[in-house]
């Protein structure tokens, strides 16, 4: 994924944009399936190569229980290059036992389907020996995606409520009000946390 600066809309300090999509994310969320609100940490957007061309598929805010700050604070003031040559933020990130959500809104139509598809591609090549827990988990996943038309606009949420568990909601309309699945297996959640945010350069305040 690719990642950018965050600019402000105008004086409303409630939003951030994503200024290669102008996709707008609130600055704090509070979603299904979590105790407290989160707080906007950085954006970026995902980019498809479709015949040398780059087709803009999606923009992605990440969200954090404001508490993280307390894990990032020893990471301040280091260059982009030292973060991302160094998996223990993320590590950590992850293994802290705070709620943390990828909030996904497209930018374009996309098949169910082929959006797991992709999702698939990226996950199951990380777990190299997936145990019934896992299959589980990713049986849950394709059936929560796999027949669903997700159109330009469509928000999901990937909401990681421990390293072992995440919710997934999905809305068409606004900001969810209910959690369309649960995904139990740490093999899956940490692979999947691994895909979105190995290369996340930086988490400075929006």
């Amino acid at each position: 994924m690719q990642y950018a600066e965050k600019r402000m809309v105008g004086s409303v300090e409630e939003y951030s944009v994503e200024p290669t999509t102008d996709v707008k994310f609130q600055k704090s969320l509070t979603l299904p399936g979590c105790s407290n609100s989160l707080s906007l940490l950085g954006s970026g957007y995902r980019e498809k190569k479709i015949a040398i061309i780059g087709v803009k598929v999606y923009a992605a805010g990440f969200y954090a229980n404001e508490s993280i700050t307390e894990t990032l604070n020893a990471w301040k003031g280091r260059s982009a290059s030292d973060i991302q040559g160094d998996s223990s933020l993320y590590d950590s990130i992850f293994q802290a036992s705070l709620e943390k959500s990828l909030q996904i809104v497209l930018v374009r139509d996309v098949d169910g389907k082929t959006f797991w598809d992709a999702l698939d591609e990226a996950i199951s090549p990380r777990i190299k020996v997936p145990k019934p827990v896992d299959e589980s988990a990713l049986s849950t996943f394709r059936s929560t995606f796999e027949g669903r038309p997700l159109k330009k606009g469509t928000l999901i949420f990937l909401t990681w409520l421990d390293p072992s568990k995440m919710i997934v909601s999905i809305s068409s309309d606004g900001l969810p009000s209910a959690v369309d699945a649960t995904i139990d297996s740490t093999n899956v959640t940490s692979a999947l946390f691994d895909v979105f945010f190995w290369e996340f350069p930086s988490f400075a305040d929006p």
